[in-house]
């Protein structure tokens, strides 16, 4: 899977006191950070910036190349400063992103075809975010495709996303977001590839159980076809889970159940939690969180403890 960086973002207070005094190291420091820990290709988040977006955009750019030549994924809503990223990418980049309305995709997809790179295609329409994966799908079939197809974007070159919605609030989308991945990979020749920002599924959740969060849904989602994430590589035990799923380490307990869930969803199945060792705290945990992503038990924040 395509580890995508997410800590070079305006969010950050010190991404954007380093944006706003141009202080490299800083930068520098994530973007290496990042590498060491695995992360194959990072993102640059400079948000809209609307006065001076070319110019940040192209400075943050350099700014990392001087450190990594990893592929750079650009996130802006600003047009102009996209495409002087662009311009000063050395390697493929990963243009962060498109909706599906034609407005974000006349502007977009053309910049995608016109410097043979790949792009994030959201699915959120001009009605807003659909409720259903055949929702998304209409979408995916009715306006990104033909889009990329009227530009001679290849369909590998787009990046589908579902959008990930917490599961405070939104519970029953994480199943909907599974199902949009797996038919996603399955909607055209040759197919496309599929991301999501992997920690939205845990916005909103208290910090002390975001993590485990993250990693039963990444599970779940490669199983369903998942090809990447912006996500955080600095998170061991996210890496962990990475690596568990990679090599089908079954060393122990927790890894085999990591892999139960992996090729449950593989063979587009629910996982039977009546399978976990319930005495086991850290299978038990796991286990809940399971069964919240599944509906089958109704989140709250003390979901653990009930």
């Amino acid at each position: 899977m395509i580890v995508i960086g997410e800590s070079i973002q305006i969010i950050s207070r010190q991404v954007k006191a380093a944006i706003s005094s141009r202080d490299k190291a800083l930068i520098h420091e994530l973007a290496l950070g990042q590498i060491k820990n695995g992360a194959n290709w990072l993102d640059l988040n400079i948000g809209p910036q609307k006065k001076a977006g070319d110019e940040i955009m192209t400075w943050i750019v350099n700014t990392v190349q001087e450190v990594t030549d990893a592929p750079l994924s650009l996130d802006t809503t600003n047009t102009e400063a996209m495409e002087a990223g662009l311009k000063a990418c050395h390697t493929a980049a990963l243009i962060n992103s498109t909706d599906a309305t034609p407005e974000r995709l006349s502007a977009l997809v053309p910049l995608a075809a016109k410097y043979n790179v790949n792009i994030i295609a959201l699915t959120l329409g001009s009605g807003g975010l659909p409720c259903t994966t055949d929702a998304r799908l209409g979408l995916v079939l009715e306006q990104i495709l033909p889009a990329a197809a009227h530009h001679n974007v290849p369909f590998d070159h787009l990046f589908l996303d579902p959008l990930v919605l917490t599961v405070n609030g939104n519970q029953e989308q994480a199943a909907q977001t599974i199902e949009a991945i797996r038919y996603f990979k399955q909607i055209c020749e040759p197919p496309p590839m599929t991301t999501c920002g992997l920690s939205n599924i845990s916005s909103g959740v208290p910090p002390e159980i975001r993590p485990l969060i993250n990693r039963v849904f990444l599970i779940m989602m490669l199983g369903a076809g998942l090809d990447s994430a912006i996500m955080n590589p600095l998170d061991s035990e996210l890496r962990e889970t990475l690596r568990i799923i990679d090599s089908g380490d079954k060393s122990n307990p927790k890894a085999i159940l990591y892999l139960d869930l992996y090729s449950a969803y593989a063979a587009a199945e629910q996982f039977d939690t009546s399978k976990i060792n319930w005495a086991d705290p850290e299978l038990r945990d796991i286990g809940r969180t399971i069964q919240v992503l599944q509906n089958e038990l109704l989140y709250a924040h003390g979901y653990l403890n009930t």
